[in-house]
């Protein structure tokens, strides 16, 4: 059975028709080509997935489309218009840290990392290694995804 859902997504208001059984992941792929959000494990368990669904960071390969419907999706690749077509601080801060290695896990793990900055109050070391442990990165010992979190985190603070 199919379905018509209307969602905004990176800012943008798009209305499709989707399969009961499509994940959000898929939709976001190969529907609207927005192919920053990976797919790792299809079991909610690496993170690689994460898009921000009504301002919260969400799994998407755990989520229909259907479900989705009426809500508010930012990808990664929604992060660079919202700031003017400059990369968001959690990115520079990724760059600028070393905060990645293949890349495959990186636009997870930016946003969760910035979900955690908007909606927790983790900053030490142990707090970010705990709440990012959802998100597998098998390239890197995460101290510079640490690091690139603290940073990112201080210069989400500090920008208007």
């Amino acid at each position: 059975m199919s379905h018509k859902i209307t969602l905004k997504v990176n800012g943008k208001t798009v209305t499709r028709t989707v399969e009961d059984g499509q994940l959000l992941v898929q939709f976001l792929r190969e529907d609207l080509a927005l192919t920053g959000t990976h797919v790792g494990c299809d079991t909610a368990q690496c993170g690689a997935c994460t898009v921000h669904v009504d301002g919260r960071a969400v799994k998407s390969c755990s989520l229909l489309a259907v479900q989705a419907s009426g809500a508010e999706i930012t990808t990664i690749e929604g992060l660079m218009p919202a700031h003017n077509g400059e990369m968001h601080p959690m990115q520079a801060a990724f760059k600028e840290c070393h905060g990645l290695q293949c890349g495959f896990c990186t636009p997870g793990m930016v946003m969760s990392a910035i979900d955690l900055v908007q909606n927790h109050a983790c900053s030490s070391e142990g707090e970010i290694r705990e709440a990012l442990e959802g998100n597998i990165c098998r390239c890197t010992g995460y101290h510079n995804i640490v690091r690139a979190v603290q940073t990112g985190a201080a210069a989400m603070r500090n920008s208007p």
